[in-house]
């Protein structure tokens, strides 16, 4: 008989849920009322300065110089060094690179530019552009 009481309070008690650091926002529920509140509607997101807060970046960090330049993207050519193993001998390669431009950057043509592997953003950009090292016309 106890234990029959003891399921029956077990059942009709309503649990109270509360979620936070969801990915939207903070959702309480309490008493069939639901309130969300998001940090989207208060315009927190999207303000950063810092370009690497809203994209994540890892992995190699090249130099070079900007070599063509597009709505949103740039491509910058670094040289690099080979051995050859046959001639005993180095030999200077240059890889050509497609990173993103952020609106906060304004780097043209003939700048130096420091730039970072991320994760795919469209078929052939790898990278972003992290700053402008050095301007076309400076030592």
């Amino acid at each position: 008989m106890e234990k029959e009481k003891t399921k029956d309070k077990k059942q009709t008690e309503k649990p109270q849920i509360e979620r936070k650091e969801n990915v939207v926002g903070t959702i309480e529920n309490s008493d069939s009322s639901l309130e969300i509140n998001s940090d989207f509607s208060k315009g927190q997101f999207g303000k950063t300065k810092n370009i690497t807060n809203r994209i994540a970046h890892r992995g190699r960090v090249f130099q070079g110089r900007v070599i063509r330049k597009f709505p949103g993207r740039i491509t910058i050519e670094l040289d690099r060094t080979v051995y050859i193993h046959k001639y005993e001998r180095y030999m200077v390669k240059k890889t050509r690179i497609h990173a993103r431009l952020p609106k906060e950057l304004n780097a043209e043509i003939g700048d130096l530019v420091k730039v970072q592997e991320c994760r795919p953003l469209s078929k052939i950009i790898h990278f972003l552009a992290l700053e402008i090292i050095r301007k076309k016309g400076e030592k």
